[in-house]
């Protein structure tokens, strides 16, 4: 019985239309936080991941090439409907914002000397970071409930390596991750 009512609970297996559809929607929402808006988007308004299986997909397409939201709509795609799923997904991800992208940079272009246009992608950043900082401390939360003792200094170190040392992305990744792999497999083998 009780698989039957866990199974009624989960969400249902996305069709590639609403993988495309939910990932179109995400990336018109997020303009300058996209990443905040597909987080959104997959764990609180669709709930087809969990905040942890959100986390855990994040830190594998993380080591990939290229935007992080980006490989994780292709992830999100396989893992639901194969290819097909990655190629839907990946479609309504950047399809329109890169369309959107070429006009806006024309039209930056054109107007980048009006100093009013430079407050306002001030005042843009400024929005962005502060979505971006919001998604971080969401994702925090499942890490650090379950043990913040490891993840906690992991992550600092981390914040320390690329955030004030400004070390190379690629090095803090090189280091850092397989440290806190170490860490980990040390404190579950006690």
């Amino acid at each position: 019985m009780s698989q039957t009512s866990a199974a009624s609970s989960a969400p249902p297996r996305p069709t590639e239309l609403e993988l495309f559809l939910a990932f179109l929607g995400a990336s018109l929402r997020g303009f300058g936080g996209v990443f905040v808006m597909g987080r959104r988007m997959l764990v609180e308004e669709t709930r087809w991941l969990t905040p942890d299986e959100f986390v855990e997909i994040l830190g594998v397409c993380q080591f990939l090439p290229g935007a992080n939201i980006v490989n994780v709509s292709v992830a999100v795609g396989q893992r639901f409907r194969g290819w097909t799923g990655s190629l839907a997904a990946l479609a309504g991800m950047i399809v329109a914002p890169a369309a959107l992208s070429v006009a806006l940079a024309a039209l930056y272009l054109h107007y980048a000397s009006i100093p009013m246009v430079a407050h306002a992608m001030n005042a843009t950043a400024s929005a962005a970071s502060g979505l971006i900082i919001g998604a971080a401390l969401k994702m925090a939360e499942p890490i650090l409930r379950k043990d913040w003792v490891l993840a906690l200094p992991v992550a600092l170190a981390t914040l320390l390596a690329a955030g004030f040392l400004h070390w190379p992305l690629i090095v803090v990744l090189l280091v850092m991750a397989p440290a806190g792999a170490a860490i980990a497999w040390t404190r579950r083998a006690r």
